[in-house]
């Protein structure tokens, strides 16, 4: 997770924090009576936990998106850079290929130039 989504899912848990202690206050200082302001202190945490599940989802949504262009940007360089590493060693494979036969070539002229 980012530095800006760890602060994103701070500052939406806050808020909902906030907002629910908000509501709680809110009632308790009502003038209503005892059974009717637990009545709306249950409505409202129920709506606030079905907001908070919403918002979740949309996160985690989010995220999973995210993982999944990351990991496939990743694949796709890695690919690349796998391509790139065989298509150099096949490249200094030829050329060692060469240079040594060429070598070999050069050793068996001159053993038989000595042999005559």
């Amino acid at each position: 997770m980012s530095r800006k989504e760890k602060n994103t899912a701070g500052i939406l848990a806050g808020l909902l924090a906030g907002a629910a202690a908000g509501v709680i206050l809110g009632m308790l200082y009502a003038p209503e009576e005892g059974k009717e302001t637990r009545k709306k202190i249950k409505t409202k945490a129920n709506d606030l936990k079905d907001q908070a599940k919403e918002k979740y989802g949309e996160v985690s949504e989010k995220m999973k998106d995210q993982y999944g262009n990351i990991s496939s940007t990743f694949k796709e360089t890695a690919n690349n850079v796998a391509h790139t590493m065989k298509d150099g060693y096949d490249k200094y494979k030829d050329q060692i290929v060469s240079k040594t036969t060429d070598v070999v070539k050069n050793v068996e002229a001159e053993l038989n130039d000595l042999k005559k």
